[in-house]
């Protein structure tokens, strides 16, 4: 029998067959659109479980990769996950992101591995870009060298693609060269969810679980499995600059310049990244629910309005992602 993502949900149909409440049903509840989205992503990880020998889930501590840590739950409890948790640490991360991490994690009995920007600094690997420079483009170093370390030969990922025109052209098993390397015109295809995970030594797969999945996708899952998150993506008081069009939060590595003053507003955050170059929005939104009704009426992608990094060019995240960035 073939088994494929749609066919998790199916089950007796007919008189006599047995509701999800236990009482007598003439047929079971249709999956909704998140059950769909959730099988799909189940069917992935394991899939990346079965056909790669290393993988390791990348988890920042983010909304994405939260979903990410409950999908691998469903996939794989009561065992422990087939893999580690990897996080890609710039060292200007936000404290109550870290926090959140390394209690997860912690709460989960998984193994964490911390790939450090500040090590590759200090190896002479990249080049510091001073206390006020944002470190997010020098992740790819990082992760390759993290990947070549533990000899991973697939990183699963919370990537998006309604994040960025880059992301849209990634496959759901993105494939990467012997350099670590992206090449958005020599993808495998990916057709009626059959997935090609075979990988030469040195090469290694993308594997993006969450592909298909939008903003308003990943809060919905957070509302329906009560999942925990930072308490930075719900509104509250901090103290920020305005700069290039963003609000950023002031921290060591963020300070008041020539002409900018500090000011302390209601905000909260739709991403969580370096802290350098992540912005936060004016928001009153204190619940999920209240961040889903937010959510569905935004009309810009939470990188696009809050993520620095991505506003140098339009090929500004697919220039990273060919040199390796996730």
């Amino acid at each position: 029998m073939t088994v494929t993502a749609d066919s998790q949900h199916a089950g007796p149909a007919g008189p006599g067959a047995v509701g999800p409440d236990g009482s007598a049903s003439g047929r079971l509840r249709r999956p909704s659109h998140l059950d769909q989205l959730e099988a799909h992503a189940v069917f992935v990880m394991r899939e990346v479980a079965a056909e790669c020998e290393r993988p390791v889930l990348l988890f920042s501590g983010g909304k994405d990769s939260a979903v990410l840590l409950r999908l691998a739950e469903k996939a794989f409890r009561p065992a422990r996950f087939p893999f580690p948790v990897m996080h890609v640490d710039t060292g200007h991360n936000f404290p109550e992101v870290l926090a959140f991490r390394d209690r997860r994690v912690a709460e989960l009995g998984e193994d964490l591995i911390v790939a450090s920007v500040q090590e590759s600094i200090d190896r002479g690997r990249v080049a510091d870009p001073g206390p006020d420079g944002s470190r997010n483009r020098l992740q790819s170093v990082t992760l390759l060298d993290a990947i070549a370390e533990h000899r991973f030969d697939a990183c699963i990922g919370g990537a998006r693609r309604d994040e960025d025109k880059a992301r849209a052209k990634e496959r759901v098993l993105s494939f990467r060269d012997g350099f670590g390397q992206w090449d958005p015109r020599n993808q495998r295809p990916e057709l009626w969810q059959l997935y090609h995970g075979r990988v030469r030594p040195g090469e290694h797969l993308r594997a993006f679980p969450l592909s298909d999945w939008t903003e308003l996708d990943v809060w919905q899952y957070v509302e329906r499995e009560r999942i925990e998150l930072p308490s930075i993506y719900f509104a509250h008081r901090r103290e920020v600059v305005r700069r290039d069009g963003m609000l950023l939060a002031t921290s060591d590595w963020v300070r008041p310049g020539p002409g900018e003053a500090v000011e302390k507003l209601e905000v909260r955050f739709r991403t969580v990244g370096d802290a350098t170059c992540t912005g936060a929005v004016r928001s009153a939104a204190s619940t999920v629910a209240e961040i889903i009704a937010e959510t569905a009426a935004s009309r810009v992608s939470e990188r696009g309005a809050t993520r620095a990094d991505d506003r140098v060019s339009e090929t500004s995240m697919e220039d990273r992602k060919r040199e390796g960035y996730f």
